[in-house]
């Protein structure tokens, strides 16, 4: 660790993975020093550098991009896209069933203009692993490798973000509003480094809504004269640790910093109030609404990888009114997503994935709550060649294991990383210099193709 002084207080600059053919103590180590004083942008650049090296690009890819609505907490997989009407009341609930757009195919009541979207996307009814656990299934589930609950892989986002860098001005990699977190950020860039982390959006529901880093504007002359300061004290803090070869670079990201803030192109991806009021009144006015109107506008204008962090799924207690609030919010923001990514065609090269880090115990808790469940849970597929209408999968008669096709964490990043065109066996590196592939187990699934 080294410590730099800005404004007479000393900050400790920690470590990240370092670049391919770089000793293990080097630019990274001034990453973070920028995120200190909000000069976050350079970090997030240097992805492209390491794209540049990587060959194989995007053969055989059916994707071009991925929309990840993550469902924090887990989604009650009965009360919603796998109800049980013939269980006793206890396992059941208190919703009915209604038809869908799909032949055969009934939901839970409270979704029905997700019914009608039904044929348009695929239903996988038999998400399943063996972790009951916020943090630990969330960094299972984000990455497709289970290890601890402080997160010892790269989420895919940043794999993605690894592997194909930046188009034009834009992160490659966006969390919207920020990452998901329980009582710790999870879904991070691990060994990767702090330069494939997602760059945290916002709440784009706020009143004038405005990214941070990204409005020139907002910087006054004494910020714009710390951050000065600041690029100085990193500038000078690199040629100690690295000698000026190894950072002839660095001014290359930084101007490409300064032309994010300034470029039209990254200003209007995020321009959310450019969309009519007739739309975003569609979506829903709230976070998780404008979150996804935010998530399609980003993929629209090139970003790689968007995950729309929308919890608040983990109902221990009286589930039915907690679901009463947010399954109608859900249906009305997911079924805007998919008919407006189906009617402009961007289903044609983006992939929406929906799903929790588990599903939620089949019987009703004393608290009228239902707990964590990691044997079964309900998945949304869609896009980029995914067969409109399938129901993958089943669960047993209390919707409590699954008894046909399990589709594991790995399955899923799998699945997702092979249809953008990334090998998911590819070998990375660790920051010791260990060789470590991006996923060791897992299969795409191919019935959601066929």
């Amino acid at each position: 660790m080294l410590d730099v002084v800005l404004n007479r207080q000393t900050h400790t600059v920690c470590t990240d993975a370092p670049a391919r053919g770089t000793n293990s103590t080097n630019r990274r180590d001034f990453l973070r020093v920028g995120a200190l004083a909000g000069v976050s942008l350079p970090a997030l650049l240097r992805a492209e550098a390491g794209a540049a090296a990587k060959s194989g690009g995007n053969k055989g890819a059916r994707a071009k991009s991925v929309v990840l609505v993550y469902l924090g907490g887990g989604l009650s997989h009965h009360d919603s896209f796998d109800p049980k009407p013939e269980a006793p009341d206890d396992i059941r609930g208190k919703y009915t069933t209604i038809e869908t757009a799909v032949s055969g195919l009934r939901i839970g009541e409270r979704l029905p203009l997700m019914a009608k979207v039904m044929d348009k996307i695929a239903l996988v009814r038999s998400g399943a692993h063996n972790n009951d656990h916020h943090e630990t299934a969330t960094n299972w589930v984000l990455s497709g490798r289970f290890g601890t609950p402080f997160g010892d892989y790269p989420a895919v986002g940043a794999v993605v973000a690894h592997e194909t860098g930046f188009t034009g001005t834009l992160p490659p990699y966006v969390a919207v509003p920020q990452n998901p977190s329980f009582t710790w950020e999870l879904g991070k860039s691990a060994f990767l480094g702090g330069r494939y982390e997602s760059f945290k959006a916002g709440d784009p529901s706020r009143q004038n809504y405005k990214v941070q880093d990204l409005t020139a504007a907002d910087v006054d002359a004494k910020k714009a004269a710390r951050r000065d300061t600041l690029l100085q004290a990193v500038d000078g803090l690199a040629k100690r640790v690295e000698g000026n070869d190894q950072i002839a670079t660095y001014d290359e990201f930084h101007a490409r910093a300064r032309a994010m803030v300034l470029s039209t192109e990254a200003r209007t991806a995020f321009a959310i109030d450019r969309e009519s009021d007739r739309v975003r009144d569609r979506y829903g006015r709230n976070t998780a609404g404008q979150s996804m109107l935010l998530a399609r506008r980003l993929v629209e204008s090139g970003v790689r990888f968007v995950t729309v962090n929308y919890g608040g799924w983990d109902h221990h207690g009286k589930i039915f009114e907690g679901l009463d609030k947010k399954l109608p919010e859900f249906d009305r923001a997911v079924s805007a997503l998919v008919e407006d990514m189906h009617a402009r065609g961007t289903f044609e090269s983006t992939m929406l994935v929906v799903m929790g880090e588990f599903g939620r115990t089949p019987k009703l808790n004393k608290d009228a709550g239902r707990d964590h469940w990691g044997q079964a849970a309900s998945l949304l597929f869609a896009g980029a060649g995914v067969k409109p209408g399938l129901v993958l999968g089943k669960t047993d008669k209390h919707g409590a294991y699954t008894t046909q096709r399990p589709v594991t964490p790995a399955d899923v990043a799998y699945t997702i990383l092979d249809s953008l065109g990334i090998d998911p066996r590819k070998q990375l590196v660790t920051p010791d210099g260990r060789p470590i592939e991006i996923l060791d187990q897992g299969e795409t699934v191919k019935e959601l193709f066929e």
